[in-house]
């Protein structure tokens, strides 16, 4: 416990059996439970997970399932349809089972996904584990023993201490990072980090690819988990997610760890373009769902006739291109009305992007 608070560490897990017995040894005596998500691995992962949790001798506190704590009375019908609710929410998650036999009293949980989901699908299974026991602050660490278990407090203090919603890590800040990241990744994570603040909302955030997070209760009660985008944009879709719940969120620095004996499943090329897409539509779903239905903003309208306003455009610089290349002159009309159009959109956009920051600028701590 940190501070009287609970603390959970959700570990993703696929083929990492000669990483996952490092990460579960370093674990910090702080964190109050483990929870091992195996996506379906094909290696021995679960059986050595499972020699540690027959193994493990240290005492760790009893927490109970949160879901029949509810006593029945003429006020609270509202906490009651929610508490209904989170029991029918499994459902909406991949199948899979709790090995465990005592969860409530067990520091390390191993839950077997019957069928692989990808990277986000399994943390949003250990998110829902937690959600269900009232886990105050819920940290996510990989399971090929990527991040250091020293920076864990740093990531998870500002939860417990400052009531932040949504704690992430960033690599891109420290020192080291262009010596150390690979130059394809840095390259990547530079794009995705872009079109994520654009599509999120979170302007200051860098480094959205980072999985080394911490997210409070409240924060994960707010945000459908188990929508969660279920393969490598999960970090991403996350960000915009919490964004429309109005959720804070702050980076702390850490260090870039590369050559632990980690082989990486993710390949770049193939991620950009769908997490690219998966952005585009984010952020108009954000648009939509914060600014329109949630609380009425002008930046809807504006972004909205920004991109009319360019599409109203085209056909003329279609003109201008057509007659450039037949070597004719362009109706001076045409000219004027792309360049109205044009830099009319322009404008909107710049507007829209400026309120955007300042709307967002209180989220952000």
């Amino acid at each position: 416990m940190l501070s009287g608070k609970t603390i959970a560490v959700v570990v993703p897990a696929y083929n990492e059996e000669t990483q996952i017995g490092m990460v579960i040894e370093t674990m910090p005596d702080f964190v109050d439970r483990i929870i091992i998500i195996n996506d379906c691995s094909k290696d021995k992962t679960s059986e050595i997970v499972l020699e540690y949790i027959k193994n493990d001798n240290s005492k760790s506190i009893e927490i109970k399932n949160i879901l029949d704590k509810i006593k029945t009375n003429r006020y609270n019908r509202a906490e009651i349809v929610l508490q209904e609710q989170l029991k029918k929410e499994m459902e909406l998650y991949l199948p899979s089972e709790v090995v465990n036999k005592n969860p409530e009293n067990e520091r390390i949980i191993l839950i077997n996904q019957l069928k692989n989901g990808g990277v986000g699908a399994a943390i949003a299974r250990g998110y829902k584990w937690c959600k269900d026991y009232g886990i105050d602050c819920t940290a996510v660490m990989a399971g090929d023993g990527q991040m250091d278990p020293d920076e864990l407090i740093t990531i998870c203090n500002p939860v417990i201490e400052e009531n932040i919603d949504y704690v992430k890590g960033n690599r891109l800040i420290h020192r080291s990072a262009w010596l150390v990241i690979p130059k394809t990744r840095f390259f990547g994570n530079s794009i995705l980090s872009v079109l994520t603040k654009l599509a999120s909302g979170y302007w200051h955030v860098s480094d959205t690819q980072t999985g080394y997070t911490a997210i409070s209760n409240k924060a994960l009660n707010a945000i459908r988990i188990h929508d969660i985008y279920k393969s490598y944009g999960m970090p991403n879709d996350m960000l915009v997610k919490l964004n429309i719940a109005f959720c804070t969120i702050k980076e702390v620095e850490i260090k870039p760890i590369y050559d632990v004996g980690e082989k990486s499943k993710m390949k770049i090329f193939k991620v950009i373009p769908r997490v690219s897409w998966l952005l585009f539509k984010s952020f108009f779903k954000r648009l939509w769902i914060k600014y329109l239905f949630r609380d009425f903003h002008p930046l809807f309208l504006l972004y909205h006739s920004a991109f009319i306003l360019f599409f109203c455009s085209l056909p003329f610089l279609f003109k201008i291109f057509y007659h450039w290349y037949n070597g004719t002159n362009a109706n001076s009309v045409t000219a004027l009305a792309f360049v109205f159009l044009f830099f009319s959109s322009f404008q909107s956009f710049l507007f829209a992007m400026w309120m955007d920051i300042q709307d967002n600028e209180r989220l952000y701590k």
